[in-house]
C-alpha cells in the first residue's frame, strides 16, 4: 500500500483530464442551451403564430407582450433557485447516495428533457401553456445539473488541483459552443422551427457523449489509482453536518474518519464567498441586462447577429480563456489578498453595463453608446469570472485534509450555486433600475 502510494500513473493521453472537461461540458451545456436560444422562445410569446417568423428576422418594433418582457428574469430565477436548493442537498447528503448513480442518473434526465424539448418544437401550444412548459423543464434540468455539478467537483477535489480547471473549463465551453450554435441556426436562413429543433438535437448528441465519457471514465489508471487512495485513507468515511470538534479518539477507535462540514467551512470560508460573489455579480448582470442592449452601428446582419456575437459568445469565449489559463496560471494563491480584493472590484462592471444601450430604459441615460464600448466591458467582465471563479474552485478542496476534499469541492459547489441563485434574484432589481 506505501508503495502504491509513493507513486502515481499518469494520465496517459490526458484521458482523466478530457473526460472532466467533456462532463463538466455537460454539466453547464443545457442551461446553456436554453439561455442562448431566447429568440426562439420569445418567438413562441408573440400572439403572431410560429410559422410566420424565421430565424433571419429580428423582432419587430412596439410593445413587448408580458411574458416575452420577463422571459429573461422568470428564466434565471427558475433556473438558479433550483440549482441553489439541489447542490445544497447533495453537499448534505452526497454520502447517502452514489456517485455513479448521481452522475449517470443526472446525465439520463437532462438527456431525455432535451429530446421533449426538440419534440416541444413541433408541437403548438398558446404563449401562456408554453412559458409553463418551458419554465418547468429549466427547473428539472437545472436541479439534475446541480447534483452532477457538486459531484463532479466532489470527484476533482480527490484528484490533483488542476484536475478542477478541466471541469471549469468544460463548463465555459459549454457557453461557447450554445451560442456558435445559435449562431450558425440563424446563419442558415433556414425556419425557426427547423433550426431549433436540430440546435436542441445537437445538444442531446452532446450530452450522449458524456454519458459515455463517464462509463469510460472508471476504466483508466489514473482514476483507478486516487479512488483506491482515498478509500484506503477514508475506509468509513461519515459526515458530521453539525459537530464542529469532533472527537478525533473516537474517530480513531471505529475506524472512522469524521468528517464536519462546520470545521471544512472554516478552513474555506474564503474561498466559498469569493466565489459565491463572483456570480452573483455575474448573474445579476448577465444575460438580463446584457441581453437587451441595443446596437447603435449600422442597421441590418449586425442588428441580428450582436447580441448572439457580442454578448453570448464574447461572453462564453472569454469566460472560457479565463477558466482555461488557470491550468498554466494560479496567480494569485490562495491566502493572497489580492484575489478578494480582485473579485469585489468586479462590483463595477453592473453600472458599466447599465450605462450601455440597454432598451428599453426608464430612468438611467445612456453614457457609453458606441458598440465598442459594450464588446470592452464584456471580454473584460468575462474573462475576469471565469479566471477568478476557477481560482477559487481549484484551492478551495486543497486548503482541507485529503479525507475532507470531496466535501469541500461539494461546499465549494454549493457556495458557486448561492452566487448564482442571489444572482438571479439581483437581475430584477438592477434591470428595474435602468
Amino acid at each position: 500500500m506505501r508503495k502504491m502510494a509513493a507513486r502515481s500513473p499518469k494520465d496517459k493521453y490526458f484521458g482523466v483530464w478530457l473526460i472532466f472537461f467533456m462532463l463538466g461540458l455537460g454539466t453547464l451545456l443545457p442551461w446553456n442551451f436554453f439561455m442562448t436560444a431566447t429568440v426562439y422562445f420569445t418567438s413562441r410569446l408573440k400572439d403572431s403564430p410560429l410559422e410566420e417568423s424565421s430565424a433571419n428576422q429580428t423582432e419587430a418594433p412596439g410593445e413587448r407582450s408580458a411574458l416575452e418582457a420577463s422571459f429573461n428574469n422568470v428564466m434565471t430565477l427558475c433556473a438558479m433557485l433550483p440549482l441553489l436548493l439541489c447542490t445544497c442537498l447533495t453537499s448534505l447528503l452526497h454520502k447517502l447516495v452514489s456517485q455513479r448513480l448521481r452522475v449517470l442518473g443526472s446525465l439520463l434526465v437532462i438527456m431525455f428533457v432535451f429530446i421533449a424539448t426538440a419534440v416541444f418544437v413541433r408541437v403548438p401550444l398558446e404563449p401562456l401553456a408554453f412559458f409553463c412548459v418551458t419554465m418547468v423543464k429549466i427547473v428539472i434540468i437545472n436541479s439534475f445539473g446541480a447534483v452532477l455539478q457538486g459531484s463532479l467537483f466532489g470527484m476533482a477535489g480527490l484528484l490533483p488541483a488542476s484536475y478542477t480547471t478541466p471541469i471549469m473549463s468544460g463548463q465555459g465551453m459549454a457557453g461557447s459552443f450554445a451560442a456558435f450554435a445559435m449562431i450558425c441556426a440563424i446563419a442558415s436562413g433556414s425556419d425557426l422551427q427547423d433550426a431549433a429543433f436540430g440546435y436542441f438535437i445537437t445538444a442531446c448528441v452532446v450530452i450522449c457523449l458524456s454519458i459515455l465519457s463517464y462509463i469510460l471514465l472508471p476504466k483508466l489508471e489514473f482514476f483507478q489509482f486516487y479512488q483506491e487512495k482515498n478509500r484506503n485513507q477514508n475506509p468509513e468515511n461519515s459526515v458530521n453536518l453539525m459537530n464542529p470538534e469532533s472527537d478525533g479518539k473516537s474517530a480513531d477507535q471505529s475506524g472512522q474518519q469524521d468528517v464536519s462540514i462546520i470545521k471544512i467551512f472554516k478552513k474555506i470560508w474564503l474561498l466559498a464567498l469569493s466565489v459565491c460573489f463572483t456570480f452573483t455579480v455575474t448573474i445579476g448582470t448577465f444575460p438580463a441586462i446584457t441581453a437587451d442592449t441595443k446596437s447603435t452601428l449600422a442597421r441590418g446582419s449586425w442588428e441580428r447577429y450582436f447580441i448572439p456575437v457580442s454578448c453570448f459568445l464574447l461572453f462564453n469565449l472569454s469566460d472560457w480563456a479565463g477558466r482555461s489559463l488557470t491550468a498554466f496560471c494560479m496567480w494569485p494563491g490562495s491566502d493572497s489578498r489580492i484575489l478578494p480584493v480582485s473579485i469585489v472590484c468586479r462590483l463595477v462592471f453592473p453600472p458599466l453595463f447599465m450605462l450601455c444601450n440597454v432598451q428599453p430604459r426608464l430612468n438611467l441615460p445612456v453614457f457609453f453608446l458606441h458598440d465598442g464600448w459594450f464588446i470592452f466591458f464584456m471580454v473584460l467582465f468575462a474573462f475576469s469570472n471565469g479566471y477568478l471563479a476557477s481560482l477559487c474552485m481549484c484551492f478551495g478542496p486543497k486548503k482541507v485534509l485529503p479525507h475532507e476534499a470531496e466535501t469541500a469541492g461539494a461546499v465549494m459547489a454549493f457556495f458557486l450555486s448561492l452566487g448564482l441563485a442571489l444572482g438571479a434574484g439581483l437581475s430584477f432589481l438592477l434591470r428595474a433600475l435602468v
